[in-house]
């Protein structure tokens, strides 16, 4: 067969194109399965009922909808997508996102600036009310069990440069605050390399007790996974280590300890699976499944890595009924005054991680958990 030639002519486009005409290439398998389940739990009848409250009459511009606007944030999670402007751009660019989202062909992707306004106009109990259904519908799915979680946790960098920090007690910004500096040492107009010199040689020159950001005072001076200082959030979320669900997401400040968190994502973790079950209706089918699979109790079970191992954690996570598999890391030989629960719990702890089944739980943590991160 010969190679074809595009004939040198002007082409001359129809003036009418049909849309059910125009070819459409092949979509994302997981993105129909997923809105056939969503569709099927009438999601977009749910999420409109949830946010009644927060659109007005006929005033202004027409609102996005909010199953539009849910789908847009799980566009953003799926493919790791950190602004609202950058799931605007790939919605428009890609017909299979626009088949996801169920915006038509002759309709208009909304703007960065829409979809932002809508995010600040739900509270973010509406948020957590959407998370809370989607724990349900993973119930009926029997892809929720609940009985054994694993927690870890992930900087994220915030939305706010270290350059724009001022001080807590002046309000000063950080070259200002290193020009008086200069100034007070005799330096009447310091150039750039003085300032550099001087701030160089300067101890605990990044303290969060010092600085913040004006317009994120949240976000705290921490230093990330690659290395870099930035200002920067902590996410923590819980998992269902056997079906591999998220079942809580909290946020902290970002110099917090693992040790100082995980009580809080812990407690959400069993308050939300235990408000699947009781939500529930028993006289359904499906709930009556949905009570079979998840634990009515909330988790048995806690799996983290070594940077939650403490005495104090480990001790507490046993006075909640949780039996814990938290890597060791090596301390040496440890004292125990006066701390005979602490001990036994710790100990407890040790049999269980070095057991077959802590360490195939141990291994599952690298799959089921820093999955999550990457996303985040």
């Amino acid at each position: 067969m010969a190679m074809g030639r595009r004939k040198k002519r002007v082409r001359q486009e129809g003036l009418w194109v049909a849309t059910a005409a125009l070819p459409v290439g092949a979509s994302h398998p997981f993105h129909g399965r997923l809105n056939k389940i969503l569709d099927e739990e009438k999601f977009d009848e749910h999420v409109e009922s949830l946010c009644e409250g927060f659109y007005a009459g006929e005033v202004g511009r027409a609102g996005l909808a909010p199953g539009i606007y849910f789908r847009l944030l799980m566009v953003g999670y799926f493919e790791g997508i950190d602004s609202e402007r950058g799931i605007a751009w790939r919605a428009s660019d890609s017909l299979s996102i626009r088949s996801f989202v169920r915006i038509a062909l002759d309709e208009q992707v909304p703007d960065h600036s829409t979809i932002s306004r809508t995010r600040r106009l739900m509270d973010i109990e509406t948020h957590e009310a959407v998370f809370q259904w989607v724990l349900t519908v993973l119930a009926k799915k029997r892809l929720l069990k609940g009985e054994t979680i694993g927690v870890d946790a992930t900087t994220l960098e915030a939305n706010a440069a270290l350059r724009s920090i001022v001080r807590r007690d002046t309000g000063e910004r950080y070259d200002e605050f290193l020009t008086r500096l200069a100034n007070e040492s005799g330096i009447e107009t310091p150039t750039k390399e003085q300032l550099a010199t001087l701030d160089r040689k300067r101890k605990n020159k990044g303290s969060n007790e010092d600085w913040t950001h004006p317009h994120d005072p949240d976000a705290r001076i921490t230093k990330m996974k690659d290395g870099r200082t930035h200002l920067a959030h902590k996410a923590e979320h819980a998992v269902d280590m056997e079906t591999g669900a998220i079942v809580a997401v909290t946020l902290h400040a970002a110099d917090v300890g693992d040790t100082e968190t995980i009580q809080k994502t812990v407690a959400e973790a069993g308050e939300r699976i235990t408000a699947v079950v009781a939500d529930a209706d028993p006289k359904d089918q499906n709930n009556a499944e949905m009570f079979e699979c998840v634990s009515a109790d909330g988790p048995l079970e806690l799996v983290t890595d070594k940077g939650y191992h403490s005495k104090a954690v480990v001790s507490q996570m046993t006075e909640w009924g949780l039996r814990t598999y938290c890597s060791e890391p090596h301390r040496g030989r440890q004292k125990w005054p006066d701390q005979r629960k602490q001990q036994q719990a710790v100990y407890a702890n040790r049999r269980r991680v070095r057991g077959e089944r802590g360490k195939w739980l141990l291994r599952q943590r690298g799959e089921k958990l820093e999955r999550w991160n990457h996303h985040l």
